[in-house]
Formats: structure tokens, C-alpha cells, sequence
């Protein structure tokens, strides 16, 4: 007997996001969380345009552009300088991420999207392939799909701290602190970078030590007027001063905190801001304060039989360019309908290895990008003349697009032979069927993988015949995918098979992308 067919330990940003994922496809989740209440401690302030993409097609797209609109007419946002028209983010603090019109093109030919690609040059490619970023702060991001779950009917449990994980041929037990055990057929944790279920379930975790100690803030400041604006770089280290009213930033390169666990108070903060700002403010009231290091490490593998690792949980890194709560919420996306499908006995367990093999390197390569940030961000004349040349060569398109596809997850390509848009993520591709113009997101909510037949070619849609309410067939017309006539989209939007128009579509070709991702074809039973 088990009380829920997943376990998700960590009920942050990530752990919501797999539970819905899960609850989306009729699976039974059971959410621990050890703190009695969301932490309002300042974290991540905005998600990437990628990120975005994920959640509107979790049907959340409304709700999350209805707060960040609600925060930007309450905030009245600094003018930042130093940037770039189109600016999507920054390296090392460095902003001129983005593009401009005129460099579409190379950003296509970059991202391997232009030669008989997915999206035409033109506002409708430069939407889909340069999504800008969203304001939206962790906090509030963890109430939207906190809601979500509760729509979907998740069980959340608050103050549920967990002491014990065995697993076994069958299921995993997790142990309370009360002594409760709870039963479920796989553990998914998400319970941070300190995972007691990593802990617990044998999982490696090297990397690199800290050599840093970081502050961030939401203060009151007397004294502030010296303090400039943005990012600012000095001789003792780095201090980051707004966009958002009282919100400071510093780093300083003298190794990590003393005590990690301290609660971090308004005079350590204060003392942070003076000798790295050099001005001497006082610090009269702080709403919430953190401290972080460039602690870089991560998991071995993201699956030890019936146990899985997802987010913070699974690596750990810096958070310069702000990629770990979008890194997290890709791993949740990845993972979810793969469970799922196992679980609804749709497919093989082998399933869940493409997970950690996908999602491993990804990771990987945020770790090292965030080392890198941080040698470009040291006080010393070395990196000063590196960062120096660094910022000259981010003027050259080819430069700045590898940078901003890089940090805003738009390079990620799962490992694939054949079509060079394989394993890509799949931007809306303005369709328009004969209902009229259909938003991608809006037929991806129930969770199913897609078949998107743009040649009105009956061979398309019967070769999914044996797949009802795994891979939905929709017969469209598309008004950015240049010649192409056939997508099969996975559920976490990445590509699984295209036809480019210049042969008939492979019709065995894509049986085998519905076989390796949806499992074998169901018969129709007889009459």
C-alpha cells in the first residue's frame, strides 16, 4: 500500500513545479515541506524567457504576466545605462545580453534555427527565439504554483521534515520527524542544496569549495547618496545597489561566511556595504536578508533507482546570471510527464535514465558559466584587464548571441542525431487551424506530447493512431516554420521529430520518436 504515488521532499518553486507536472497527468503527489510557511527570504527576482514559455503552456501565463505587471506599475524601475537595446540579462554583470534587430539573423544561424529552419526572420522570430525576461520574484512565482497544485488536487504538507528515506524493489518509506512513515512508489527531492534526501540516498555530490562570501537584501539606508546605481565593481569587491528600491547586493572575495547558518543581520549587512562601497551608510530597518558563495557542486547522477533529484537539490552554483531557479524549473519539466508515463505503465523504467542524461549537462554547463562569472568579477588587475577585454569582445554579435542563448537556456539541445532542430525546444509556431490562430500553449495544458501534421497529410495523424491521450494530432497551418510540414513536440516542448518539406515525412522515423518517448503503441481493441 502506498499513501501517494510520488513523494516530492522540498515544497520551493521546484518541487511545486514537478508536483504539478505529475497531478497535470493523474498522478497521486504528496508534497513535504519542512518550514510551516513559504520563506520570504530575498532569492531569484526574475525567470528567463524560456522559463516563461514552460509555464504559460502549463496554463499559467496569465496569471504570472497579471503580477508582473502589477509589480512594475507599483516599482518605479531606475534607468540601469551601460546596456544594449533588447538587453535579456547580463554576464558577470556585464549588460549587453540581447540582441537587436539586426542581429537576428546571426542569432538563428547561431542557434542552428535558420537553414531551412523552425522561424522565419521578422518580429514573429525575433518573439519566439528572444523572449525577454520576467520580473517575477521567487516568492511570488511559489504562490502561483502553490495554487496551481491545490487547483490540481495536491496535498501540500507544511512542518513535515524528513529524517529517514529507505527504498526498496517497491517503493521508498519516507520517515517523519513525528516517526510517521509515508509510502509512495518513487521520491522525487527538491529539497535544496543541502538535500537531506541526497543525504540520505547515497547520491555524490563533488565540486568546488567556496572562496566568497555574498549578501543580499531589502533594507531601509540612511546616508545612501553616495551609493551609485547598478553594478558596480570596486577594489574590495561588488556591490550591487537596486533596481528595485532598498534592494542591495554585495560580494566580497575573502573567502566564505564564518557561520552559513547565522542569521544574517542588519549590521553585517551594514558592514558589507561600507567596506565594499566605501560610503558610510547606516542600515535602519531590513525587511530580508541572505547570504550566498560560489559553492559549485553537482549530483553524480539525478536518479538512484526509485529516488530522483531535481533543482538545487541536484547542483548548486553562484547565482550570477540568474539561472538556478530557471535550471530548477527545467529539471521539473523534463521530469514530470517521464514519471508519469512510467508510473502509468506507458513506459519502460529506462525511461527516467534520458532524465539525468539530458538534464546532467545542462547543469554542468551552469556551473561552469558561473565559475567563469565570478573570475570576470574579482577585485584584482588580473581579472580587472580580462573583464576588460571581456566587454570588448560581447560588442561582436557572434560573442554577445553564444552569451545570451547560453544564459537564457536557449542553446539546450538534448543529444540527437539526424535534423539539426532535434532535441531543440519548440517556440510557438503561429499556428492556424481551421478554427482559426491557436497559441501553442494553448493545446499543451492536459500534459500530452503533440503532432503537429502542417501538410494536412493523413499518414501523419494515423501513425499516432495508437496513442490517445499521450500525443495529441493537430492538422494546421503554420505561419513561421518556413517548410516544414511535420513536428511531434514532447510534453516538456522539446522536438522529437520534424519533416522539412524537402522529402515525404519519414513516417518510420517518427513511429520510432512516439515508441522512445511515449512508449509502444496501444491496439485498438477488437470488435
Amino acid at each position: 500500500m502506498t499513501d501517494a504515488d510520488v513523494v516530492v521532499v522540498g515544497g520551493g518553486p521546484v518541487g511545486l513545479m514537478v508536483a504539478g507536472e505529475l497531478l497535470t497527468r493523474g498522478v497521486s503527489v504528496t508534497v513535504l515541506e519542512r518550514l510551516t510557511e513559504p520563506s520570504d527570504t530575498i532569492k531569484a527576482g526574475s525567470i528567463s524567457g524560456r522559463t516563461v514559455e514552460v509555464l504559460e503552456r502549463a496554463g499559467l501565463g496569465a496569471e504570472l504576466a497579471e503580477i508582473e505587471q502589477r509589480i512594475m506599475a507599483a516599482v518605479a524601475k531606475p534607468a540601469r545605462g551601460g546596456g544594449r537595446p533588447g538587453a535579456r540579462g547580463h554576464f558577470a554583470g556585464i549588460f549587453k545580453l540581447g540582441f537587436t534587430p539586426a542581429e537576428l539573423p546571426v542569432a538563428m544561424e547561431l542557434l542552428e534555427l535558420r537553414p531551412r529552419g523552425l522561424f522565419e526572420a521578422g518580429e514573429a522570430g525575433r518573439a519566439s527565439i528572444g523572449r525577454p525576461m520576467m520580473i517575477m520574484p521567487q516568492l511570488e512565482l511559489e504562490r502561483v504554483l502553490d495554487r496551481w497544485v491545490a487547483r490540481l488536487g495536491g496535498t501540500v504538507r507544511r512542518g513535515a521534515e524528513v529524517t529517514g528515506v529507505v527504498a526498496d524493489d517497491d517503493g521508498v518509506t519516507v520517515t517523519l520527524a513525528s516517526g510517521e512513515p509515508v509510502r509512495c512508489r518513487y521520491l522525487v527531492g527538491c529539497d535544496g542544496g543541502r538535500s537531506t534526501v541526497r543525504r540520505l540516498t547515497g547520491f555524490a555530490f563533488p565540486g568546488t569549495a567556496p572562496t566568497m562570501t555574498g549578501h543580499q537584501a531589502i533594507v531601509e539606508l540612511t546616508g545612501a547618496d553616495g551609493l551609485a546605481m547598478g553594478w558596480n565593481r570596486t577594489d574590495t569587491g561588488l556591490m550591487v545597489y537596486g533596481p528595485f528600491p532598498g534592494r542591495v547586493l554585495t560580494v566580497e572575495f575573502d573567502g566564505p561566511p564564518a557561520d552559513r547558518d547565522a542569521p544574517v543581520t542588519a549590521a553585517e549587512v551594514q558592514a558589507s556595504i561600507r567596506r565594499v562601497s566605501g560610503v558610510d551608510v547606516t542600515v535602519t530597518a531590513m525587511r530580508t536578508g541572505t547570504r550566498f558563495t560560489d559553492n559549485a557542486r553537482l549530483a553524480d547522477g539525478y536518479r538512484r533507482g526509485r529516488v530522483l533529484l531535481a533543482g538545487d537539490a541536484a547542483h548548486v552554483h553562484s547565482p550570477f546570471g540568474g539561472q538556478g531557479l530557471n535550471l530548477g524549473i527545467g529539471d521539473a519539466a523534463n521530469l514530470g510527464w517521464k514519471l508519469a508515463a512510467v508510473l502509468a505503465g506507458d513506459a519502460d523504467e529506462t525511461l527516467l535514465d534520458s532524465y539525468s542524461g539530458e538534464r546532467h549537462p545542462v547543469a554542468a554547463r551552469v556551473l561552469a558559466n558561473t565559475r567563469a562569472q565570478l573570475a570576470l568579477l574579482r577585485p584584482d588587475p588580473q581579472s580587472a584587464a580580462l573583464r576588460d577585454l571581456f566587454t570588448e569582445l560581447m560588442d561582436l554579435e557572434q560573442v554577445n548571441w553564444y552569451l545570451t542563448s547560453m544564459i537564457g537556456g536557449l542553446d539546450v539541445r538534448y543529444a540527437s542525431d539526424g535534423h539539426p532542430l532535434l532535441g531543440r525546444f519548440c517556440p510557438d509556431p503561429g499556428l492556424v487551424t481551421a478554427d482559426g490562430p491557436v497559441p501553442l500553449a494553448e493545446l499543451t495544458t492536459d500534459g500530452a506530447g503533440l503532432l503537429l501534421d502542417l501538410a494536412d497529410d493523413p499518414a501523419v495523424g494515423a501513425a499516432a493512431a495508437g496513442y490517445a491521450g499521450r500525443v495529441r494530432v493537430v492538422t494546421a497551418r503554420a505561419t513561421n516554420v518556413g517548410d516544414l510540414t511535420g513536428l511531434l513536440v514532447r510534453p516538456d516542448g522539446h522536438l522529437a521529430w520534424v519533416a522539412d518539406g524537402t522529402a515525404p515525412a519519414d513516417l518510420a522515423a517518427l513511429s520510432t520518436a512516439l515508441t522512445t518517448w511515449f512508449g509502444p503503441a496501444r491496439r485498438s481493441p477488437c470488435r
